[in-house]
């Protein structure tokens, strides 16, 4: 799971190649090291077809209906357009608090047993079948109501989306279950492949949760009228999370 020796000294050699009249090396220009930084990250093998699972994964998961997207979408119908997507950066900020708890935290641990890693995928397939078994029980209407209370501003629906994600442990606990099983090299540091999965899992979230807010209007207008798209939605999540439960216990990652 960690950067080789030939690559550490490759990355050593990309910032400092040159030595002046007194044999101190010194750094090369800051498009030498891009330029050399993506031939190195172009010799890394990495599977797409992980990568690839990964982001449908989350994009299924972003449609589906949840206490995030809703909220999103009542922000939008209420205040409108920019105030729903202050909601989503506040949303997706907060990711990135529970991606480096997950990529320092995890990583240390998979870094030191092998066991423990199985042990984590078994709790996050656990936890995952779990997740469907509570959808499959819930009420397949999505409810939509208009928001509450007197109208904030774009940094308070900012700040409040952040607080929302961050102060949810559930979302730490989804994140431990969801991306060990997605790991896609055996060069890459582990703490860099969780990042890499974290930004993936934010732009494809941004872009499903900008989305909802921008076209809130006739998403509500749509589910209103057909209100068996709720119960289509319900079994795309559960089919979504056992498959992905599925893939923890018999992958070989």
């Amino acid at each position: 799971m960690k950067i080789g020796a030939f690559q550490t000294h490759k990355l050593k050699c990309t910032i400092f190649n040159g030595r002046n009249s007194n044999g101190w090396t010194f750094p090369k220009s800051r498009a030498g090291i891009v330029v050399d930084l993506i031939i190195i990250a172009s010799q890394i093998t990495m599977d797409y077809e992980i990568l690839g699972g990964f982001m449908l994964a989350t994009a299924v998961l972003g449609i589906s209906p949840g206490p995030d997207n809703i909220f999103v979408l009542v922000q939008s119908l209420t205040h409108g357009v920019k105030y729903g997507l202050a909601t989503v950066a506040g949303l997706m900020t907060g990711c990135l608090i529970h991606t480096t708890l997950l990529a320092l935290g995890v990583s240390a641990l998979i870094k030191e047993n092998n066991a423990i890693f199985f042990g984590i995928k078994l709790f996050g397939a656990a936890y995952l079948l779990f997740l469907s078994y509570k959808v499959f029980k819930s009420d397949a209407n999505i409810v939509i109501g208009k928001s509450e209370g007197k109208k904030g501003s774009v940094p308070k629906l900012f700040k409040t989306g952040f607080l929302m994600n961050v102060l949810n442990p559930k979302v730490t606990i989804f994140f431990l279950a969801f991306f060990p099983g997605f790991l896609f090299s055996d060069e890459l540091a582990t703490p860099i492949q969780f990042y890499i999965l974290g930004f993936v899992f934010i732009g494809v979230s941004f872009l499903i949760f900008g989305l909802i807010a921008v076209m809130a209007g006739y998403i509500s207008n749509y589910l209103l009228k057909n209100p068996r798209a709720g119960l289509f939605l319900k079994w795309m999540q559960i089919i979504v999370f056992v498959g992905i439960a599925m893939y923890l216990l018999f992958s070989s990652v």
